[in-house]
């Protein structure tokens, strides 16, 4: 599922909001996200998951095209980790 569609069925199920009010908490909720991780603090959605910034250590890659040793620094990357109820919903 895409925003869009998410925000379709959003609008769909609550007739009486605004397709742009809809829109705009989507967006808004999103950025919140976005801006919680990227200041490192944890974001979790009960029942939902976890999202999380993990860093990975700095590394000596290869170029795959050359094979040659290419330095890459540290990273800080998103980490989701699946809620107890989104496991248990998934597999029945």
């Amino acid at each position: 599922m895409i925003k869009s569609e998410l925000i379709t069925k959003i609008a769909e199920a609550n007739p009486h909001l605004f397709h742009r009010d809809v829109e705009r908490i989507v967006s808004t909720i999103f950025n919140e996200i976005t801006n919680a991780l990227a200041e490192g603090d944890r974001v979790e959605l009960r029942g939902f998951g976890a999202f999380s910034v993990k860093t990975r250590p700095a590394r000596v890659g290869r170029n795959p095209r050359t094979g040659d040793k290419v330095d890459v620094g540290e990273k800080k990357v998103p980490y989701f980790k699946t809620g107890k109820d989104l496991r248990v919903r998934m597999n029945t």
